[in-house]
């Protein structure tokens, strides 16, 4: 899968001489918590979001009045603020390039682009709904997590096991532990009964971590 399956298009963008109080509002009123930050051209120049703002903004414990506050606010501009130059992703980077760059950045969102140009806005929430897509936390099936050895062919030995007992394989996930030597693969799976499948995977995997039914 890609970012530019995943990404929100068309994203609503501000300009670096944009005030605080237009910022803000616009942020407020979309219930969005990132704005990408274009010059005149519609060349991204900077992003910035909801904390960077509110960062901005004076204390509770200043001295100033409430017409001070508006009036350094109302003069506070966008490019004082926005993160520049922005970290982006490429609309045909696969998701978890997005994901990776996110963890690594310790940030919440990636502007995306096209041969330069902005074309989108991807976030950790549509990482994570993915992530639930995957794993299959909006339907009704049989969820199960094996450890076997990290070595080739482990996830097909597993997969025979399923398919001889007419069990339709709908998502499958693999992830490491701490044992670098083994590694853990979740399977959400149709048409297989718990009572049938345990004792099969058991005579063929290691350990069968955890098996539920998925709600």
């Amino acid at each position: 899968m890609l970012v530019k399956d995943r990404m929100t298009s068309n994203p609503i963008t501000i300009t670096p001489d944009t005030s605080f109080p237009d910022a803000f509002r616009t942020i407020r009123e979309n219930k969005i918590r990132h704005l990408p930050v274009v010059d005149k051209k519609g060349k991204l120049v900077g992003i910035v979001s909801r904390t960077d703002l509110l960062h901005a903004s004076p204390s509770d414990a200043t001295s100033l009045s409430i017409f001070e506050i508006n009036y350094l606010l109302a003069n506070l501009h966008v490019s004082e603020v926005m993160s520049s130059p922005p970290i982006t992703v490429d609309q045909n980077a696969p998701l978890e390039e997005a994901a990776r760059v996110m963890v690594e950045k310790q940030i919440g969102c990636l502007p995306v682009i096209d041969e330069g140009s902005l074309v989108g806005m991807i976030t950790e929430t549509d990482i994570f709904e993915t992530f639930v897509e995957i794993l299959g936390g909006e339907e009704a099936s049989l969820r199960v997590t094996v450890r076997v050895p990290d070595v080739r062919g482990e996830l097909a030995r597993v997969a025979g096991v399923i398919a001889k007992l007419g069990g339709n394989i709908c998502s499958v996930a693999r992830f490491r532990g701490e044992d670098p030597k083994h590694c853990y693969i979740t399977l959400r799976l149709e048409g297989v009964e718990e009572e049938a499948l345990v004792p099969a995977l058991k005579a063929e995997v290691e350990d069968v971590v955890h098996i539920c039914c998925a709600t």
